[in-house]
């Protein structure tokens, strides 16, 4: 069955870095490229950045802008995302989803293939 899976989540103090890689398991699918989503206790599952294939571009909630960014790995549709200046409110388990659409909005049913999700856990 494919799927996509995370890796890289953990504990790390606020101001500290974790950096989160998504790559697909159990065959190759097609898609215009990955996002990120994250869920907090408690709160909606909500878009974090997404990665296009086609030309390279991103796209980033306002809340990471400037601390996060999200790369490819050569020509793998292995994606990473850098988190550097952590805050305790970036404590939530994130997801890693295939972008169906050619410009997918921050919305998730424009994604598909969803992972099971690491959990990065910032303390204070």
């Amino acid at each position: 069955q494919v799927r996509l899976v995370e890796s890289g989540g953990g504990l790390v103090q606020a101001g500290g870095s974790l950096r989160l890689s998504c790559a697909a398991s159990g065959g190759t699918f097609s898609s215009y490229g990955r996002g990120w989503f994250r869920q907090a206790p408690g709160k909606e599952r909500e878009f974090v950045a997404a990665y296009i294939w086609s030309d390279g571009s991103t796209a980033y909630a306002d809340s990471v802008k400037g601390r996060f960014t999200i790369s490819r790995e050569n020509t793998k549709n292995t994606v990473h995302m850098q988190m550097n200046s952590l805050k305790p409110e970036d404590t939530a388990v994130y997801y890693c989803a295939a972008a169906m659409r050619r410009r997918p909005s921050g919305s998730e049913s424009e994604y598909a293939y969803w992972g099971q999700g690491t959990q990065v856990t910032v303390s204070s």
